[in-house]
C-alpha cells in the first residue's frame, strides 16, 4: 500500500540506472522467490497480489510496474488499484501477505520504505478484516495486463 519500499535496494537502484530486466533472458532475473511461487501455483494454489497505489505514480512504483513481468512469469496474478478508487475501503494500516486465508503475515515499514519487521497471526479479526479488505480491492483492482500508470 506504499509509494516507495526499500528506496536503497540495489534492484531498484540499477532500474534507476538505465538496467532493464529481459523478459527473454530468464536466468538473469529468475530468483528461489519465483520459484517458489510457481511450485506454490503448480500445486493448485492460486497466489494473488494487489497494489494500492497513488497517481500519478511514483518513480519505485513505475519501477515496480517494470518488473511486474517477472511476478507474471513465476505464475502470479497481480492487479492494480488507484487508491483513489479505494477510499471506501477498509484497509489495514499495513501491507500484508494472507495465507490460507486463516494467517495474516504483516509487514511493518519505516516512514522511508525500510523493513523494519513482520508479525504473523492467526488471530480471527485481524484475518477477517484482512482477507475482506483484500477481497474488496482485488474487485476493484486493473489486471496488470489492462493497467497503464498515470
Amino acid at each position: 500500500m506504499r509509494d516507495g519500499y526499500m528506496l536503497d535496494d540495489p534492484l531498484y537502484a540499477a532500474w534507476k540506472a538505465g538496467h532493464r530486466n529481459d523478459p527473454a533472458d530468464r536466468a538473469s532475473w529468475w530468483r528461489p522467490w519465483q520459484q517458489t511461487i510457481t511450485d506454490t501455483v503448480s500445486r493448485g494454489v492460486a497466489v494473488r497480489r494487489a497494489r494500492i497505489v497513488s497517481e500519478p505514480v511514483s518513480e519505485y512504483i513505475r519501477f515496480e510496474y517494470d518488473v511486474t513481468f517477472t511476478n507474471l512469469a513465476a505464475g502470479e496474478d497481480v492487479r492494480w488499484l488507484p487508491r483513489a478508487r479505494a477510499t471506501d475501503i477498509a484497509l489495514p494500516g499495513n501491507d500484508f501477505w494472507l495465507i490460507d486465508g486463516s494467517v495474516a503475515m504483516v509487514h511493518h515499514f519505516s516512514g522511508n520504505g525500510d523493513f523494519v519487521t513482520e508479525e504473523v497471526t492467526a488471530d480471527a479479526a485481524v484475518v477477517k478484516l484482512c482477507a475482506s479488505a483484500f477481497e474488496a480491492v482485488w474487485e476493484r483492482a486493473i489486471p496488470h495486463g489492462d493497467y497503464r500508470p498515470a
